[in-house]
């Protein structure tokens, strides 16, 4: 009778085990099948009359991947749980969207975005006549001060137009310690500025910055307000109508290039 009773105990000992295994093991499947989900997908509407929109940008902040709608306003990007995803349309109120356990277990969303009134100023386009001969119509043709200019052998950029930062300011900023600024600029931001490379390297958020001029995308992606990034473009030398004019996609490249200089002090700085 002890004998029946121990073997039974037993094989109600190895059952509970067993059942416990089996939904521990449930369990850690689930979440390696939600891990593997690397794709989110959804649809954008006008908030208005759900009406598609087409080409709008999302980024998403974590990963540094971008996409658009197509024409049906569908979109699927690259995505785990807890990445933030930033929507972003031309008249639009820009959105940041948490990728949650249920978007990527149950599978596609509806994105709402909301109209915003925005009063387009007026546009004046200015033509230029031609003459035929290349020397006169070169000089007719309009130097963008937005633009920065590289010269082979010399190591600092220039921009065209009369508000270029005046020599005067770089010479005394070479005669006193020319890396405080940059230490200044950049030792409290460095977190922020890791993903310089990161975003350089992903052609769709390139893409998707080189038609943007409000700063919102790049300010997401790089978790920084305006003042800050105004702050750096100042700190670096570059104008005033560069900062208020250039794309965000120039704007990234301008950070990026003062930032490779900084790394490359810091690194010097160590060696001495």
């Amino acid at each position: 009778m002890k004998h029946l009773l121990f073997i039974m105990l037993c094989f109600g000992v190895f059952f509970n085990t067993t059942t416990a295994q089996d939904s521990t093991s449930v369990k850690v499947d689930t979440v390696k099948t939600i891990a593997k989900k690397t794709k989110v997908t959804g649809v954008v509407l006008n908030a208005k009359d759900n009406s598609p929109l087409v080409n709008v940008n999302i980024v998403n902040l974590n990963q540094v991947k971008g996409t658009v709608t197509n024409e049906a306003g569908e979109f699927s990007i690259t995505a785990k749980v807890n990445d933030t995803l930033f929507f972003s349309y031309l008249g639009f109120q820009t959105i940041n969207v948490p990728v949650t356990n249920d978007w990527i277990k149950f599978g596609n969303v509806t994105i709402s975005m909301t109209e915003k009134g925005i009063a387009l100023e007026e546009v004046v386009v200015e033509e230029i006549q031609l003459t035929g001969y290349l020397e006169i119509d070169a000089k007719k043709a309009p130097i963008y001060s937005k633009r920065r200019y590289s010269i082979s052998g010399l190591e600092k950029g220039y921009e065209a137009g009369d508000e270029e930062p005046g020599a005067v300011t770089k010479v005394l900023g070479s005669i006193f310690n020319p890396a405080d600024f940059l230490y200044n600029t950049f030792s409290k931001k460095g977190k922020s500025l890791k993903k310089l490379r990161e975003i350089k390297k992903a052609d769709e958020v390139r893409n998707i910055l080189q038609s943007k001029y409000d700063r919102e995308t790049l300010m997401n992606l790089l978790q920084m307000d305006k003042v800050s990034i105004d702050e750096i473009l100042r700190n670096c030398q570059y104008s005033k109508k560069f900062i208020e004019e250039a794309s965000d996609l120039q704007i990234l490249d301008a950070i990026s290039e003062c930032y490779e200089e900084y790394k490359v002090l810091k690194k010097e700085d160590k060696k001495k």
